[in-house]
């Protein structure tokens, strides 16, 4: 018996792979993860690997739509009290979880406010050491935070006003599972994955491949009444070689692929971002500014013992970092354009609060650069000491980049490359002075960024140690602020503080980057870069 179920297993993998080579002639949605999928559990869905798969097998009350407002999914609207700490939601009666031996008859029954409940009481729950947990910490009552008063009302009770809630609500990390499934499978859960999204689980050979299919209950409908998803599934490959990946793509195993390998970006693109003539009508480029800002940390905190005698401790030297290269020229020779230079704050362009009009960053201004030198007291960098900057090996080439510019005005900058893990570490325990960072939202309100430099926090995410007693006191008026054009006016203030004090060295506001096949249809990049397929059609041969 064990045997023919093997061989049964063996026989669907091998069913799948010929479906590879062959993909143009059904109708599953190909592409390639070459980080690997650590879990199928959004308990634990820490990255994008894991965002991606995890968002086809599963809802949330509430999603972020293209123009990165919050519209709902499993609720269909909710109330929010006079004192902003109770918000009420009205969920779907439709909501069906995808079929599993867990219920009754092996057939999944209908979402309700309880699973709601125990869903995010499970993420905050110690016993389940969900990576997920601080997004709820010191934001919803701890103590009866999450409740369902029937099956179809809940409500989430705050412990001070915090407008970004539903922002935190719409993440992966929220979604909604049943608890029958949780218990019977323990910590396998993983890779027993069982939600209400538009696909289901089918079967996961990890580090080979993962497969879901159309949930044929799903409750969506497009706009004439026709039920959701289009595709019959999706399936995800695991190969590590970006180089192969490409060829997959050529050859039309794939249907997309996700950014541009630095190897193959010049073959592709050219210096202003756009598809080479020779591949006109093979493949399309999907771009679209990505949340997600590049930038150079600056350890502030002087009481640490790696800052003494640090001229990083200094503002005007570390504005004349900011003024001494050119961001332009960077993107266009290193990027080929893909991104936008960050002359303005932290915020990054494409995110509500992003204005490069009343939030002023650094341009290249090499003359301002050298007169600040000169004002700090080291004229032409004479006696400046030398800065040691730590960055990743993916980033080498952009440390170098900024380390020719910034000698041509007198400041020296030696490279330190560590792997990024390491680096992470030490900036956590303030460790480096001047150290490569990125910041990618993890819901669409500006105040994930601007959580960096409050003065409360630790690191992550402050790493910087920014202490700003005027900034500390908007931040808090902010987060309770319900007026969004208010709200914003704050945002762009803190920013502009940040940036005064250049506790950041920003470098550029990212861009989502696909290459698609061309006869796939109605798949569009998006700013939070989460793989949406509800609505994506294969034309077929």
């Amino acid at each position: 018996m064990y045997k023919y179920v093997g061989f049964l297993i063996l026989l669907t993998l091998a069913f799948a792979a010929c479906n590879v080579s062959n993909n143009k002639n059904n109708n599953f949605f190909y592409y390639n993860q070459p980080d690997g999928i650590a879990t199928l559990d959004p308990a634990f869905c820490k990255n994008q690997a894991m965002m991606w798969p995890v968002h086809q097998i599963y809802n949330t009350l509430v999603e972020v739509d293209d123009s990165l407002k919050i519209k709902p999914s499993i609720a269909t609207r909710w109330e929010v009290s006079a004192d902003f700490l109770t918000y009420t939601f009205y969920l779907r009666n439709d909501v069906y979880f995808h079929n599993n031996e867990a219920f009754e008859n092996g057939l999944g029954r209908k979402l309700n406010a309880y699973d709601v409940e125990y869903s995010l009481n499970r993420i905050t729950d110690k016993n389940t050491a969900s990576s997920g947990a601080w997004i709820f910490n010191n934001r919803v009552d701890s103590a009866n935070g999450f409740k369902a008063i029937n099956d179809t009302v809940f409500t989430v009770k705050l412990v001070r006003p915090f407008n970004p809630i539903l922002g935190i609500l719409s993440m992966q990390y929220s979604s909604i599972v049943p608890k029958e499934v949780v218990k019977k499978y323990g910590k396998d859960f993983r890779n027993h994955p069982c939600g209400t999204g538009p696909f289901e689980f089918k079967y996961w050979d990890e580090g080979q491949a993962l497969v879901l299919t159309k949930n044929t209950k799903y409750f969506e409908k497009d706009s004439l009444g026709v039920a959701l998803p289009y595709l019959d599934g999706v399936q995800i490959s695991f190969g590590d070689s970006r180089a192969t990946e490409f060829l997959s793509f050529k050859q039309g195993k794939l249907d997309f692929i996700n950014d541009i390998d630095p190897s193959f970006k010049d073959l592709v693109l050219t210096k202003t971002g756009k598809l080479k003539n020779e591949w006109s009508g093979k493949m399309l480029l999907h771009t679209s500014p990505y949340l997600n800002t590049e930038y150079l940390g600056i350890m502030l905190d002087d009481t640490k013992e790696i800052a003494k005698g640090s001229p990083l401790l200094n503002k005007k030297i570390r504005q004349a970092i900011n003024y001494g290269f050119d961001r332009h020229k960077m993107i266009f020779y290193l990027r080929n354009s893909l991104g936008f230079a960050a002359t303005s704050g932290m915020i990054p362009k494409g995110l509500q609060g992003f204005n490069d009009s009343l939030v002023i960053g650094y341009n290249y201004n090499p003359t301002m650069a050298k007169q600040l030198l000169k004002e700090a007291g080291f004229e032409n960098g004479k006696n400046l000491a030398e800065i040691k900057l730590y960055t990743i090996p993916a980033y080498k080439d952009f440390a170098e980049f900024i380390s020719k510019e910034l000698s041509n005005i007198g400041i020296k900058i030696k490279i330190e490359e560590v792997q990024k893990s390491n680096l992470i570490e030490r900036a956590s325990k303030s460790e480096v002075m001047f150290f490569r960072g990125s910041w990618i939202a993890d819901y669409p309100d500006a105040e994930n960024y601007l959580t960096l430099f409050y003065s409360k926090n630790p690191a992550p995410p402050n790493y910087t140690r920014f202490n700003n007693a005027t900034f500390d006191a908007m931040y808090e008026t902010a987060l309770k602020e319900t007026d969004i054009t208010k709200r914003n006016t704050l945002y762009q203030k803190m920013d502009n503080l940040v940036i005064e004090n250049a506790a950041v060295v920003p470098l550029w506001y990212d861009m989502v980057v696909h290459l698609v096949q061309p006869n796939i249809k109605n798949f569009c990049a998006n700013a939070p870069n989460l793989l949406e397929l509800r609505r994506v059609k294969k034309l077929l041969n």
